[in-house]
């Protein structure tokens, strides 16, 4: 069954530990990562390699949403983290692998993310939207300098 790779780059005015952080802390997460119109529930997360996490999406308007989790495979602190992605919905089938690859740059985190084996039911121009608005919300959490 085909599947898609999704390519993004980014660049956020935050260090890379602060960055990363964001991907592996279960609040963060809840708050940037659903796109606009969606709210995140994390069920489970253990930030470690072999660890795994799980959590849902819902479409604030319609109630409606789906749940997916997946293993890390690889954390570097500061500079990479890989896991998979798995879609509960037998719809949606197959695994997809996530890879965050951080590096520090003059302004702040230089940010590159691969998602490939996006199903073929889900258009690969609707998971770039979808990421463009979670990164937009990733900006406005780890940007910030707000001391205690």
């Amino acid at each position: 069954m085909p599947t898609g790779t999704v390519r993004l780059h980014r660049v956020l005015r935050a260090p890379p530990d602060r960055v990363y952080r964001a991907f592996l802390d279960a609040e963060a997460l809840a708050k940037w990562l659903p796109p606009y119109g969606f709210t995140c529930k994390v069920h489970h997360l253990d930030a470690r390699v072999g660890g795994t996490f799980r959590m849902s999406f819902a479409n604030f308007t319609t109630g409606n949403g789906h749940a997916f989790g997946g293993e890390y495979l690889e954390l570097v602190p500061g500079e990479r983290l890989r896991y998979t992605d798995k879609f509960d919905d037998p719809n949606l089938p197959g695994e997809m692998q996530v890879t965050v690859v951080l590096g520090k740059v003059a302004c702040g985190t230089e940010l590159h993310i691969v998602q490939e084996g996006v199903p073929e039911m889900i258009p690969v121009e609707m998971c770039y939207l979808g990421w463009q608005e979670s990164l937009a919300q990733l900006a406005t959490l780890v940007e910030p300098e707000i001391p205690d």
